[in-house]
């Protein structure tokens, strides 16, 4: 089984009937690492398919395989891509990296300048982010809506999140910044043509200096 087996597409309307199979499944996922998600409701997740803020993948039998939304917080300032699941008889093709690579586009495409957070305690999650371009930072960092963080309640590390002011908690909060990006596109372009230019004057020194030799040559 590899990647070319499955359809990883944004979701719509002719995919709703999945999202109690999508539900339960993260439910059952959260159970077994023994931490906690923020739980949605069927009606929710069918929604953001409606609403074009999902991706999904099917096998090529029709099966659905994985599933992740986007959230948007802060009036659109800060965007998450949430509830990452895959199928566990598909699981191990690269599938989860997969969906990551389409939402995080889809993210970037509907919210151009938001900043794109998650916060997660798997290393699996944390090495796709870290390849899209995340960074780990401090949770000041991330959105300070309050909707955003009840969904935290339904984790088993609530009370230490809590205890701890929202500084800090089991999971590693992780950020993609666009301005930040932005800027060291731009500065890593600007050592790119400063050492053109270093380049471009050596060559002319070389050639000034093969010239005159010539001339001395000839005389």
């Amino acid at each position: 089984m590899t990647l070319q087996d499955f359809d990883i597409i944004i979701a719509s309307a002719q995919h709703v009937d999945y999202a109690q199979q999508i539900c339960d499944e993260m439910a059952e996922s959260a159970k077994a690492r023994g931490t906690g998600i923020a739980q949605r409701s069927p009606e929710y997740v069918a929604n953001k398919m409606l609403e074009g803020k999902a991706v999904i993948a099917l096998h090529k039998d029709g099966t659905w395989a994985g599933f992740c939304y986007i959230e948007t917080w802060s009036h659109g300032q800060f965007v998450a891509n949430s509830g990452l699941i895959v199928s566990p008889e598909f699981r191990k093709v690269g599938l989860a990296k997969a969906i990551k690579q389409k939402i995080f586009e889809l993210s970037r495409s509907k919210y151009p300048e938001a900043k794109l957070f998650g916060l997660t305690t798997g290393l699996a999650v944390m090495k796709i982010n870290s390849e899209l371009g995340y960074e780990p930072v401090t949770y000041s960092e991330l959105t300070q809506d309050e909707e955003f963080w009840k969904g935290c309640k339904s984790c088993v590390n609530y009370d230490i999140l809590m205890s701890k002011g929202r500084k800090n908690c089991m999971c590693t909060a992780m950020l993609f910044d666009p301005e930040e990006k932005q800027k060291e596109s731009e500065e890593r372009m600007k050592k790119i043509t400063h050492k053109a230019t270093l380049l471009e004057r050596i060559e002319n020194a070389l050639r000034g200096k093969s010239k005159i030799l010539t001339l001395l040559v000839k005389a």
